[in-house]
């Protein structure tokens, strides 16, 4: 999936709530994670899993559970996760 700026960086906002967008298209920092790891199995749903590199080593991982409109953080650290190790 390829970002550009402008595109939205969450969902459409409800009243009162903020507009997330990105300011540039240098978003090569966040990707959907590949081969085993692309998918999550939780409460029997598989969701996709994604990770946003904060910085050289710091990851933000996150699930995106669609039906229910929730996205699931499930590491946010300054060390890069080993499990994501190339």
């Amino acid at each position: 999936m390829s970002l550009k700026r402008g595109d939205r960086a969450a969902p459409p906002r409800v009243d009162g709530e903020y507009d997330i967008r990105f300011d540039n298209s240098e978003t090569e920092r966040h990707h959907r994670l590949r081969g085993s790891l692309s998918t999550v199995s939780r409460r029997g749903a598989d969701l996709e899993q994604w990770q946003f590199e904060v910085t050289g080593g710091g990851r933000i991982g996150y699930l995106i559970e669609e039906m229910t409109r929730t996205v699931w953080i499930t590491y946010a650290g300054t060390g890069h996760p080993t499990a994501t190790d190339r």
